[in-house]
């Protein structure tokens, strides 16, 4: 019952990925932009310069929070890597280690 359970679970999480796969790389392109224009707006002297990019932060920072269809695949991408960790351990056999040499 255990393994079938991982296997809807991975099965689910697996789709739900694929199905994001296209927001969670706008999630990326979005996150590269903010962080671009915060390294520039910090490395700027000009007040013009700080101005426009902080307004491209501010674009950049406004498209990664509201993409939450990347954000519900990265929940499924995590709980996918659980699962997969959970199938890959090692199951431990009781009487193995309940078992003492006279």
């Amino acid at each position: 019952m255990k393994t079938f359970l991982l296997v809807v679970i991975a099965t689910i999480t697996g789709i739900v990925l694929l199905a994001t796969l296209g927001p969670i790389i706008l999630l990326a392109i979005s996150i590269a932009i903010a962080y671009y224009a915060v390294r520039r707006f910090i490395l700027t002297d000009s007040f013009g310069g700080k101005i426009g990019w902080a307004i491209i932060a501010l674009i950049g920072i406004s498209l990664s929070l509201s993409n939450t269809a990347a954000f519900v695949g990265l929940v499924a991408f995590t709980l996918l890597y659980y699962t997969y960790k959970k199938w890959k351990q090692p199951k431990q056999d009781t009487y193995e280690e309940n078992w003492v040499i006279d």
